[in-house]
């Protein structure tokens, strides 16, 4: 059969899905299509030239050249369509976004026919997505005399691709719908159980609302009752988006509610419109950006105050709020971009201007922000080239000097690492230009991430960037037919684009399913780096790292750079002393709490970095931290470390990555052996003085500064889902942290998961000292509840076996990973064992494995979200308590939660952590 047939075959098989033909994006089956074009009595010529026309994806896709190729010989008349004239087939090439597609523009503009090159050039004129190559062809036929070169460099110089854009609407009408009250998770817009087909935009589009049918179709009727609005998707009592960044959701809701992109290049949409009683999370407002989107910080329930400026609370502390305006489903709202107001008829509601920067509103003129970034090069390159002054065309960006004031650890970073600054010291506000050090990308969100590369028309890692890593980790509990079919085609790609892969496309090193969030706090060897990655973790305890959208990924993997206002900051120290059956989990979530008490309730940290002065913790450890921030709903955060503390850090790291090399996962440009080369650099100049670690200085001004006190914390803290809560806004909040006497040793535990980004090797040690602790005192070890142990990586368990702890875990379990024979269905149901689990997210994800519906599972891990890590079942709500390593381990034992004595028992002897405040001054 031909591929052509098999496409068929696929199209019904879609149609009884109810899906259109999806995108094509592969040479072979489109050179096919255009033979039968070409034959005009081929039955099928209707059919392909439809698809030629509106079905192909754009940028780099080997699809995406075979069209660029056809469409060229059209133009020069080597093929004759009578349905695709010339004139046509220019404007399918300015809609194609660059790579295979500029080139022909260029070939065709730099050729012979005046007339025809003419023609391309103003074609050209548009087009933004341009690397070197096609940069340097149009400078060398510049220096050779070229009049339409010089004619196209110009246009460039003068950024006439931004400047002849349309204007955005001053008026913008919205109907609003409410999605859910309290905050709105991105797994309500693209649950993680569907992240194979998020690069299938269609067939992931039916997702939307968790599958929810019922609010799909009210979402539609309002489309239909209002064709001439918007629909504005809101979190009413709530932040829209908590979680993660997901290009997915953003995707989804423009794919529901956005505009069409282009109408040949099918299933992209931009320029959704979200808000939430409290805003948008602040990793998924960057993704609404690049999509030229809205968002709204609506403020539609405020904290009621006394007459002392108090919070005024209910019987259980709550604040009590106060409903200022409704947006209750179905209202008729008007946005004015112009003003930057938000109104009810002629009735102003709330001032917007937050969403309506100079940079967002030009974000919103071009259709996104990878627009702009490209643009913004493009006419440096043009400028430069002419030897004229860049002209003021893109709004400046905002520089903030405040004279006598000191900086914050995020401030030093981004003054060190900017581009393109007046050269003035920046303060929190100015809106930076950074160069990015280190990019990571998960498997869930790479094919995504994959697919944006391709669409800017990128081929290769933009040299700046010193190491970037594609992980197999949110994938690697279940090798089923889906990832065989999805893993090693993006493992090839990103190898080929220049990032260190956890799996050989060539199979040389066995296959890694690292968790990507530690991967990249062993590669981040600077503590003035810069990180960008496809995850909300993406929060390492050196430098400072950002959470972001797989589109940002691809912009950064391809230009090395990132654009972003420098972020307030919230400074946290400790004082007293931990008590010795404390653990570190423990004080994360107390620093979550004992925040929300001294403020009032309010999270002073939401959307702000969190200078957290670790000083004594060694990065495993302190990751721990900084990776609970994204739940704390921080921007990011950032360790301050003493310099000796931060040298045993990175010989850690520079062991682990030396291993990496030694498995054979460098590559040819050696980029970990140059990780390895910086660590190095980096210690000897701590050891000598010559450059000590970051510090803020001790004039540095902060929003907030809180003191955590750890003589408070007197026992195991647990954040609860608090699933069966009256007001439905206070479910599913990290904010909710009990100690462990609420529980009374009562509560019935179904499950327990030791695992993800937020344990480490320590963790694994406490696991099987704890067990032989149990055995001795009970004489056997028995589960009343199964215990799921996924190890983060695998340098991990080599280290464990190596320390004899391994075997330990091996000899109490039920179960042990086998690489050699992985699983290739996902469990449906648990015993009372411990299972010992390949590395990876495994349960956290919950995309592939979950506990059975309505369990209640104590888990080390980050998401509590409903559905996320169990769903409900009929009878009862599912819920994902999280805590401790301890706890997670002896509530399972017990199969319920223990009671302070039974868990002081059970950790005797074992050091949970060494953590003492820092008696230094780390400050300069």
């Amino acid at each position: 059969m031909s591929i052509y047939k098999d496409y068929l075959k696929e199209i019904e098989e879609r149609k009884s899905q109810g899906l259109h033909p999806k995108p094509i994006d592969g040479a072979e089956l489109l050179s096919q299509i255009i033979e039968q074009i070409k034959d005009v009595d081929n039955k099928y010529r209707e059919d392909s030239l439809n698809f030629f026309i509106y079905n192909v994806l754009p940028g780099t896709t080997s699809a995406a050249g075979v069209k660029a190729k056809f469409l060229k010989e059209i133009v020069l008349g080597e093929s004759i369509v009578k349905e695709i004239t010339p004139a046509f087939a220019l404007e399918q090439l300015s809609h194609m976004k660059g790579g295979p597609s500029i080139k022909v523009l260029l070939d065709i503009a730099l050729g012979s026919d005046e007339t025809l090159a003419k023609q391309a050039a103003e074609v050209l004129k548009t087009q933004v997505f341009l690397y070197e190559a096609d940069t340097s062809r149009l400078e060398e036929a510049l220096k050779n005399g070229s009049a339409i070169a010089k004619d196209i460099i110009e246009s460039y110089a003068k950024a006439e691709f931004f400047t002849k854009l349309p204007e955005i609407e001053e008026e913008i009408e919205v109907v609003t719908y409410i999605a859910g009250v309290g905050d709105i998770s991105t797994d309500l817009l693209s649950p993680g159980g569907d992240a194979h087909s998020r690069s299938d935009r269609e067939l992931h589009g039916q997702c939307m609302f968790e599958h929810n049918k019922d609010m799909q179709k009210e979402l539609l009727a309002l489309k239909k009752q209002h064709p001439d609005k918007r629909v504005m998707l809101i979190a009413e009592k709530g932040t829209m988006g908590v979680g993660s960044s997901r290009m997915s959701g953003v995707n989804n809701v423009a794919l529901w509610t956005g505009v069409p992109f282009s109408k040949y290049v099918p299933f992209i949409n931009f320029a959704p419109v979200i808000a939430g009683t409290n805003g948008i999370a602040p990793i998924f407002l960057t993704t609404v950006g690049v999509t030229g989107g809205i968002g709204l910080d609506l403020k539609n329930w405020v904290k009621q105050k006394d007459a002392e400026g108090n919070t005024i609370v209910d019987a259980d502390g709550e604040p009590i709020l106060k409903q200022m305006y409704s947006v209750a489903t179905g209202t008729v709202l008007t946005i004015n971009t112009k003003e930057k107001k938000l109104y009810h008829g002629k009735v102003e509601l709330k001032d917007v201007s937050a969403a309506f920067t100079p940079q967002k509103m030009e974000f919103m003129k071009a259709g996104g922000s990878y627009a702009v970034v490209f643009g913004k090069k493009l006419q440096t390159f043009a400028s430069k080239v002419l030897g004229v002054d860049v002209v003021p065309v893109y709004a400046p960006s905002k520089e903030i000097t405040i004279e006598g004031q000191g900086l914050t650890a995020v401030e030093k970073i981004f003054n060190r690492n900017a581009v393109g600054t007046s050269g003035a010291t920046l303060h929190a506000g100015s809106y930076v230009r950074a160069e990015v050090n280190i990019v990571g990308s998960q498997d869930t969100t790479g094919l995504m991430t994959s697919q944006e590369l391709e669409m800017m028309a990128a081929t290769v890692i933009s040299p700046i960037v010193d190491g970037a890593y594609q992980s197999g980790c949110h994938t690697a509990s279940v090798w089923d037919d889906k990832s065989k079919a999805n893993i090693p085609r993006l493992m090839s790609f990103m190898n080929d684009f220049g990032l260190i892969t956890g799996r050989d496309p060539k199979g040389k090193y066995f296959p890694m399913t690292d968790v990507i969030h530690k991967v990249l706090n062993d590669i981040t060897v600077g503590d003035w780096d810069i990180i960008i990655g496809g995850d909300s973790h993406t929060r390492m305890s050196k430098g400072v790292a950002f959470g972001a959208d797989s589109g940002t990924v691809a912009l950064a993997l391809a230009t090395g750079e990132a654009s972003m206002p420098i972020p307030e900051s919230v400074k946290v120290t400790f004082k007293g002393q931990m008590k010795s059956y404390m653990d570190f989990r423990d004080v994360v979530h107390a620093t979550q709490s004992q925040m929300l008490k001294q403020f009032g309730g309010e999270n002073v940290f939401q959307g702000r970095v969190i200078e957290v002065h670790i000083g004594t913790l060694t990065a495993d450890e302190a990751f721990t931290f900084t990776d609970w921030t994204a739940e704390m709903k921080a921007k990011a955060s950032i360790c301050i470390s003493e310099d000796d503390t931060l040298v045993e850090s990175l010989e850690i790291a520079k062991g682990r990555i030396q291993i990496m090399i030694e498995k054979g996962m460098d590559n040819a440009k050696g980029v970990l052996q140059g990780l390895v080369d910086k660590a190095e650099t980096r210690i000897t100049e701590l050891k000598t003085g010559i450059r000590p670690s970051l510090r803020p200085d001790a004039n540095a001004k902060y929003h907030a500064e809180v003191v955590i006190d750890l003589d408070e914390i007197a026992e195991p803290m647990i954040a609860d889902p608090d699933v069966n809560n009256d007001d439905v806004s206070k479910r599913y909040t990290h904010d909710n942290i009990r100690p462990l006497s609420y529980y009374g040793g009562t509560k019935k535990v179904d499950l327990g998961f030791v695992g993800s980004c937020m344990v480490h090797k320590g963790d694994m040690k406490i696991l099987a000292q704890m067990l032989k602790n149990v055995e001795a005192q009970y004489g056997k070890v028995e589960f009343k509840a199964p215990l799921v142990v996924a190890p983060p990586t695998y340098n991990i368990v080599d280290e464990l076996k190596a320390e004899g702890d391994w075997d330990v875990l091996v000899k109490y379990s039920g179960f042990e990973f086998d690489d050699n024979a992985p699983k290739g269905v996902a469990r449906t149901g648990y015993e009372n064992m411990l299972y010992l689990e390949r590395p990876g997210c495994n349960l956290c994800m919950g995309n592939q494995e979950k506990a059975e519906p309505g369990d209640t599972v104590m888990a080390t891990s980050t998401r509590l979200f409903q559905g996320r890590v169990v769903k409900d079942s009929g009878e009862k709500k599912g819920e994902s308590l999280l805590s401790s390593t301890p706890v997670v381990v002896l509530s399972t034992i017990l199969g319920r939660t223990p009671t302070m004595a039974e868990y002081e028992a059970a950790v005797d002897g074992i050091v949970l952590t060494k953590f003492k405040p820092s008696t230094k001054q780390l400050v300069r």
